[in-house]
């Protein structure tokens, strides 16, 4: 499993927009089907609301990579 780290400057990310911003989707169609597909988890839970809101802390994987937001 691959890891890596994304930093944001404001309060919160939406889950679809951490997936292009980190590579793991090219298009923002893309990251909706991975997460309507039940292929996403947020903090080791499957997640299939694009819009969820992710803060500093959290933690999106998808196919074997990992994103923690700071």
């Amino acid at each position: 499993m691959r890891e890596q780290t994304c930093k944001i400057e404001t309060e919160y990310i939406k889950l679809q927009d951490l997936l292009k911003f980190a590579g793991l989707t090219e298009t923002g169609g893309e990251a909706k089907l991975a997460i309507q597909n039940g292929e996403v988890s947020v903090n080791g839970e499957t997640c299939t609301m694009r819009g969820k809101k992710l803060r500093p802390g959290d933690r999106a994987s998808l196919d074997g990579v990992t994103v923690t937001v700071q």
